[in-house]
């Protein structure tokens, strides 16, 4: 895929800054990023494998906080979102303050320079970070490398990342991440079917760091 205005901040700066808009007229809280399914399944594998819900969870580019909330309803206490357009974390302050979320901590971070308190997470969740980092008009190989190290920085040993993207296919993403973390799952997203070959729109992973 080519580089692309989603993969710079002044795009997503100017994406925010609408919702906020929107949010503040109509208190609508804007797009959830693969749906509503994708925060389903992350929930969902969570509770099967008994994460504990005192466990620190960090959501990368977390646009309007919606998934935060979500897990903070289905009992997560342990909750940090961060974002690297201010927009997004004002958006995501006003979702959590009108569903009364008081305990989901946001921070405005750039996930490829993250400052030294942002360390020690239990789980990092990415809907959709990587896929618009990688869109990065200007060195997005580098980047990539980046976000790695980052990863493998504010995730604990044996932590978990779980990461949805509709850019990269399963063995992509096995190549990405294949240093300093393993796969342990794929979870299941909906199919397509074109020209009689059978595809997956979305492809979402579980890996442990090593």
């Amino acid at each position: 895929f080519s580089p692309s205005v989603l993969g710079t901040r002044e795009h997503w700066d100017a994406a925010y800054e609408r919702e906020l808009q929107t949010f503040q007229d109509i208190g609508d809280t804007g797009e959830i990023w693969f749906g509503e399914e994708s925060m389903v399944r992350i929930i969902r594998w969570l509770e099967k494998h008994k994460v504990p819900l005192d466990s620190s969870v960090l959501d990368i580019g977390t646009g309007n906080g919606v998934l935060l909330v979500e897990l903070a309803k289905s009992g997560y206490m342990n909750l940090t979102g961060i974002d690297y357009s201010p927009s997004a974390i004002q958006l995501a302050e006003k979702v959590r303050e009108k569903e009364g979320m008081s305990n989901i901590k946001l921070k405005v971070e750039d996930f490829l320079a993250p400052s030294a308190e942002l360390s020690g997470f239990d789980i990092c969740i990415d809907k959709g970070t990587f896929d618009a980092i990688s869109l990065d008009p200007s060195d997005a190989a580098g980047k990539r490398k980046l976000y790695v190290a980052s990863l493998g920085r504010v995730l604990k040993p044996e932590g978990f990342f779980l990461i949805t993207s509709c850019n990269w296919t399963k063995e992509e993403l096995l190549n990405e991440f294949r240093e300093g973390f393993e796969i342990l799952e794929e979870l299941p997203t909906p199919k397509f079917c074109f020209g009689g070959r059978i595809g997956n729109s979305v492809t979402a992973l579980v890996f442990q760091r090593k």
